[in-house]
């Protein structure tokens, strides 16, 4: 688990998924609660994310002087800078003619003449009872697709809250300090969630998105490709252990069918989003396009939503498909620029000959996907990846732009999680690492992002399994810092 003290840098806008907006005015009703200055819930991290990639941010009150509300914005730990007052006239003309300009408000009108909303190209948001990040990123998924806007609207950790969270554990009736690495995680989750205390991350939602891989044709592990069809059938049926692992955690389990070579019968639990019938062999060219690696990408960003909808407050990655860690281990080596031989194990147990094999192939497949694409990340996704890999990584970057924190399993969420961190740099910030996995690659990739996992068990059967076993840990870091008393409360001395 990585210590929020190294998050603080700022998001990097993603290219080339950018999606179109440049310009947003906020009526500050959406953003500051009545009352004493306070943010909204979502307010804190949409606006520092939308200011650290360089959009235009008005906030706008017709009852307010500009200098008050900036002083308002200030008090409630808003980002300096913020333009409050009217909207300088022809300030957005030019992206407004292209439909770059939102004005969001909690009722139609809302903003009154401060903001342009019946300037021709302007877009109105009204978000009503709903968090302001919830509402801006439908409003932006319609225009641009899911991933895109998740992309567009990830923000930062937010700051406050973390500095609350570590001054309330100070207030706790313990020694400072005693409760290790479980106060990170407390701190970490007032951070994705703005507030300290922090939500409650329960009930969690497993996703387990499911694929096949063209490289199994060439022998890197004795399982046949019909098992990633069977294991689905038996995670819908609740017999596989991330079935036996989420009911222990209270969590439910939904499979999604992303790239399965076969035809799956409907069932409970099992949403049919195929993109295409698994990948072609990465050994002998592009594993997919890039436009299938965008559609899956989308696909996991939905899947997100959806089940934050649901109820879900926490996200878990789970992922199947038979051959899939030796995509895992191509895409780790091609964007660590790691020897293929410190990053590809032995998946399914296979012996020593089929992973000297395996490693080759490896090591073939990453030169090729080096040469050819450097270390673009959408590029290097479609030519060495799965379509499980991407939308886990979509799935990770929609979970920050919601504001829930997401528990990663093993290396194939790793790998997964090392393309959304340079798709979206700065987003990794925003998840916890279930388990360390046995298997090598995932040890590169949560060195590589400074992520210490919460458990170490030598898992390495995927699904989910790792990453499940640590929600009792993340719920607990919430619940102390929700439950807990302090010395006042209490009535107990401190150490003065």
């Amino acid at each position: 688990m990585h210590h929020v003290a190294v998050h603080r840098q700022g998001f990097a806008a993603p290219r080339p998924l950018a999606a179109p907006l440049d310009t947003v005015v906020f009526a500050a009703s959406v953003l500051l609660d009545d009352g004493p200055a306070g943010p909204r819930a979502g307010a804190r991290r949409l606006v520092a994310g939308l200011v650290g990639q360089g959009v235009r941010v008005w906030v706008v009150d017709p009852a307010a002087t500009p200098a008050a509300l900036a002083g308002r914005l200030g008090e409630a730990g808003f980002p300096p800078g913020l333009a409050t007052g009217a909207v300088a006239p022809g300030a957005a003309a030019g992206d407004a003619s292209r439909g770059r300009s939102v004005v969001v408000t909690r009722r139609a009108g809302e903003a009154g003449d401060a903001a342009p909303t019946g300037a021709p190209g302007w877009h109105t948001v009204v978000t009503g009872d709903r968090p302001v990040h919830r509402a801006v990123l439908d409003w932006l998924s319609g225009r641009a697709g899911a991933f895109a806007a998740a992309a567009r609207l990830c923000g930062p950790l937010d700051e406050p809250a973390i500095t609350a969270a570590r001054h309330h554990h100070l207030r706790l009736t313990k020694p400072a300090g005693s409760l290790g690495r479980l106060e990170d995680v407390g701190a970490l989750l007032a951070g994705i969630a703005g507030a300290d205390p922090p939500p409650r991350p329960a009930p969690a939602a497993v996703a387990v998105f499911a694929g096949d891989h063209g490289v199994h044709a060439q022998t890197v592990t004795p399982w046949p490709q019909e098992v990633t069809a069977q294991m689905v059938a038996n995670f819908v049926a609740g017999g596989a252990a991330i079935n036996v692992l989420a009911r222990q955690a209270g969590a439910e389990v939904t499979v999604i069918d992303v790239g399965v070579a076969a035809d799956l019968p409907p069932a409970r639990g099992l949403i049919d989003r195929k993109v295409r019938r698994g990948t072609a062999d990465l050994t002998t060219g592009p594993a997919m396009s890039v436009e299938d690696a965008r559609r899956a990408l989308d696909v996991g960003a939905e899947v997100a939503a959806r089940l934050v909808d649901g109820g879900a407050r926490c996200l878990v990655t789970g992922d199947m498909g038979i051959a899939n860690t030796t995509p895992a281990a191509a895409l780790i080596a091609t964007l660590t620029d790691r020897p293929a031989a410190s990053v590809t194990g032995r998946g399914t147990g296979i012996d020593d000959d089929l992973l000297t094999r395996k490693t080759a192939l490896v090591a073939a497949a990453a030169a090729r996907a080096r040469y050819a694409h450097g270390a673009a990340p959408l590029e290097v996704l479609a030519e060495v990846g799965g379509l499980e890999h991407a939308a886990l990584a979509g799935f990770v970057v929609a979970a920050a732009a919601l504001q829930v924190p997401i528990v990663v399993d093993g290396v194939i969420a790793d790998s997964a999680l090392l393309v959304a961190s340079r798709l979206v740099p700065g987003v990794e910030a925003c998840v916890l690492a279930g388990h360390r996995s046995a298997e090598p690659g995932a040890t590169v990739v949560l060195a590589t992002l400074g992520i210490e996992p919460l458990v170490d068990l030598g898992l390495r059967l995927g699904e989910g399994t790792g990453a499940a076993l640590a929600l009792p840990l993340v719920e607990a870091a919430a619940r102390v810092l929700d439950e807990m008393a302090t010395f006042d409360q209490a009535g107990v001395s401190d150490k003065g």
